[in-house]
């Protein structure tokens, strides 16, 4: 289990200059010290406005963030402490915003609903969690709303994180914002 403590972090060795991008080293089980980026995206969306995609991860061979390798972290708990403490800064630089977070598979969204769900109290007074469910809209005359193209239109549902909520009903989007 993640245990966040905004204590126990990473300095960061890179912060560009709006605070979206954040670079620190982390030491892997096998002793290797891998650099590690953090970067905050605006999803331009209307139906969800002002939400920054949070991704982190190694570099890849382009130089971009790889957010689908598995890294066997000596402290995964300063990791993950690490990004939140990044994310809250970043939100105190951009108070209207929303960070938003997506499992890129089921393995990892459940270690975020468990990690938010397990670090509520701690995160409490700093944050509010949204959990994002989506939804199709049925239509009165009976069929499915559909989008320019033709697709079925999928509109996101953001509620108050429900703790109770267990793991094989997970949310589709991990959403967090600053307790003001």
């Amino acid at each position: 289990m993640i245990k966040i403590n905004l204590e126990n972090t990473f300095e960061a060795i890179y912060v560009s200059s709006n605070f979206d991008h954040y670079i620190f080293e982390s030491q892997l089980k096998n002793d290797t010290i891998i650099r590690l980026k953090v970067k905050f995206t605006n999803i331009a969306d209307s139906l969800l406005p002002n939400v920054y995609n949070l991704a982190f991860g190694p570099f890849d061979a382009n130089g971009k963030i790889d957010d689908s390798i598995n890294l066997k972290h000596k402290d995964s708990n300063k990791v993950f402490s690490t990004i939140i403490l990044f994310s809250i800064t970043f939100l105190k630089k951009n108070p209207h915003t929303s960070i938003g977070i997506d499992g890129s598979d089921d393995l990892r969204t459940n270690l975020y609903h468990r990690m938010f769900r397990y670090n509520y109290k701690d995160l409490k007074d700093f944050l509010v969690i949204i959990g994002v469910d989506w939804y199709v809209r049925l239509l009165r005359n009976g069929t499915i709303e559909l989008d320019n193209n033709g697709s079925v239109f999928f509109k996101p549902k953001p509620e108050l994180f429900d703790f109770q909520r267990k793991t094989n009903d997970l949310y589709r989007y991990y959403m967090f914002n600053l307790n003001q």
